[in-house]
């Protein structure tokens, strides 16, 4: 959910045809083993700290993600973005960043007639740490759509069947066509939410539900909404005989061992959960003062603080168990939550019909705005409107969890998404990419709203064909950010045509000599035909451009050279030839 859909859906937190393609493979040994929460399991990774070495990742840019982390505490632009957060970024098992930074708790309050926070002395504030509980907003729909897909695994619900099947209320006002599925992907065609907390009691929210009628008609459209989920808890609620609270714990947290991971922490933890807002009129639909160890969310805290789409409050260490967990297939250890073929449905996008919104059950996926550089169709996350996120990159077997208290000490102060994408951006950064061909290849760099060039002198071919020949890696923002292969022409440059084939793969021809998006992380063989200069030379170049707004993880060429004639008269591999490459924007880079 965007922070813009948030924000729209109160300030608190045709059917589609044909879905993607699995993300990623899982072993047999996965495939074949058991589900159910508590099942005996083999071969899921576990997690422990280590070295970014051990993670094989790069230190230097974990060390700049948390940098660029804490540059968020101050102005951003004018307010801090939260007061502080708890980072933990790992690859693997390794969990090679953890670190706490600011305050779970800062002020006392917030002046509206000034438009400044109340500060605490020095001596009264909280300092983060890297055990602080969070309330998680909106990542608590992951939880309810995990326990969703339990129950489709174990055959008490059916992914395709009509939610008044099993809950006959709920078909009311036009809702009687609407899926399980639509439900979990956010096409049900409900709207963003609705302000149940004004309801006097729990039956008359829930009253206010069946009466609903759908802003679209279910399955043509795309739209977030908080009342997905609340439906969702609803009928597991309805199916199981248990509450949701009692679900989270008996099929999640206790098998997993996520002890800091509950709905309605006790009286006890709360010395260790980040403080949210000054929950007052008019910016809060409730006058409840600071609010630290209670749901944030009004309808959620109106519903007990139980509640399908809200009031999980958990620690970073405990989502990288559930991050883990995923990721190795639905097994943490010798527990298994789900089994590898619903875990795959969770990362696969359902929503083809509707671009830019792709989702899986209740995971988002490829979403820049706070994906950042980690983006890709098989990325799953989700945000949470107090500040708090977590992306699962199944490419490359990372995970990042970046957990804020940004609506300390009021929703106001911080928009957008900028911490997340810049810690993801750093992420995705940190995980090397080998060069194909000797120690370092020609990178790009992730600069936003830059050109970078990358040419190669000229080189006098004589008669007869030339041809340019490399390795090319690239994996940029889809149809923003271009590489370009160019020529001279006048006095300017024209693109050139070229073909890039991955191993075991038939070649693709790019007749406008431009690549976007992703090489799908592994190396291309690039070749083009090259035309002679007048004076019976060559001189390509690449150019890289991007846009404003986000970035990839950038370009690679690696070992470019030119041959003619059966023999080759440039190749970068050569000291003499490499020193006269002209390189702007363009580093040579061994990761």
């Amino acid at each position: 959910m965007t922070e813009d859909a948030e924000e729209t859906a109160g300030g608190a937190s045709g059917d589609v045809a044909g879905s993607a393609a699995v993300p990623f493979a899982v072993s047999p040994a996965r495939a074949a083993a058991g589900a159910g929460a508590g099942a005996a399991a083999s071969g899921g990774t576990v997690l422990r700290h280590g070295s970014a070495a051990r993670a094989g990742l790069l230190a230097d840019q974990l060390e700049r993600l948390a940098d660029d982390a804490a540059a968020f505490l101050g102005p951003s632009p004018v307010h801090p973005w939260y007061a502080g957060a708890v980072l933990l970024a790992g690859r693997g098992g390794t969990v090679a960043l953890h670190r706490a930074i600011g305050h779970a708790l800062r002020y006392a309050a917030y002046d509206e007639r000034t438009g400044a926070g109340v500060e605490l002395e020095a001596g009264r504030r909280v300092a983060m740490t890297e055990d602080t509980v969070f309330d998680l907003a909106s990542v608590s729909k992951l939880f309810t759509s995990v326990l969703t897909v339990q129950q489709i695994e174990r055959g008490a619900l059916e992914l395709e069947a009509r939610v008044a099947a099993y809950l006959p209320e709920f078909g009311g006002g036009g809702k009687g066509a609407v899926t399980v599925r639509q439900l979990l992907t956010h096409t049900s065609g409900l709207r963003a939410w609705l302000p149940l907390y004004r309801e006097p009691t729990r039956e008359a929210m829930v009253r206010r539900l069946w009466d609903e009628a759908p802003a679209q008609p279910p399955g043509t459209a795309y739209l977030y909404s908080d009342l997905n989920p609340i439906v969702l808890q609803l009928l597991l609620e309805r199916i199981t005989g248990r509450t949701l609270d009692v679900l989270l714990h008996d099929e999640i947290t206790a098998p997993l061992g996520m002890h800091r991971t509950r709905y309605n922490p006790p009286a006890s933890w709360r010395p260790l959960i980040a403080a949210t807002e000054d929950a007052r009129p008019p910016w809060s639909g409730l006058d409840r003062g600071l609010v630290r160890g209670e749901v944030h969310d009004e309808n959620a805290y109106a519903l007990g603080g139980v509640a399908g789409h809200a009031g999980v409050f958990s620690r970073a260490w405990d989502l990288a168990i559930l991050a883990r967990t995923l990721l190795n297939g639905g097994v943490y250890g010798g527990t298994r939550i789900l089994g590898a073929r619903s875990v795959e449905l969770l990362f696969t996008d359902f929503n083809t019909a509707f671009p830019g919104d792709a989702h899986g059950l209740g995971f988002e996926l490829d979403q820049r705005w706070y994906m950042g550089a980690m983006a890709a169709p098989g990325t799953a996350g989700h945000t949470g409107f107090t500040g708090t996120g977590l992306v699962l990159d199944p490419t490359t077997d990372s995970f990042l969890i970046v957990l804020g208290n940004s609506v300390h000490p009021v929703r106001s102060w911080r928009s957008g998404s900028a911490p997340r994408v810049a810690a993801a951006d750093r992420m995705a950064r940190a995980v090397p990419v080998t060069p194909e061909h000797g120690r370092a290849a020609w990178y790009s760099g992730m600069a936003s709203a830059t050109t970078a060039t990358l040419t190669l002198p000229e080189v006098t071919v004589g008669p007869g064909p030339a041809r340019l020949c490399c390795s090319l890696w690239w994996d940029t923002e889809p149809d923003a950010d271009t590489l370009f292969l160019e020529v001279p022409e006048g006095d300017g440059w024209r693109p050139l045509p070229f073909t890039t084939v991955r191993s075991g793969q038939e070649p693709r021809v790019h007749p406008d000599g431009a690549v976007t998006g992703r090489s799908g992380r592994v190396w291309h063989r690039l070749t083009a035909d090259l035309p002679a200069l007048p004076g019976g030379g060559v001189r390509p170049r690449w150019r890289y451009t991007t846009d404003q707004r986000y970035v990839g993880r950038g370009v690679y060429v690696d070992r470019p050279r030119i041959e003619t004639g059966g023999r080759t008269v440039f190749d970068a591999a050569r000291p003499g030839d490499a020193a006269r490459i002209e390189a702007v924007g363009w580093t040579l880079s061994a990761d």
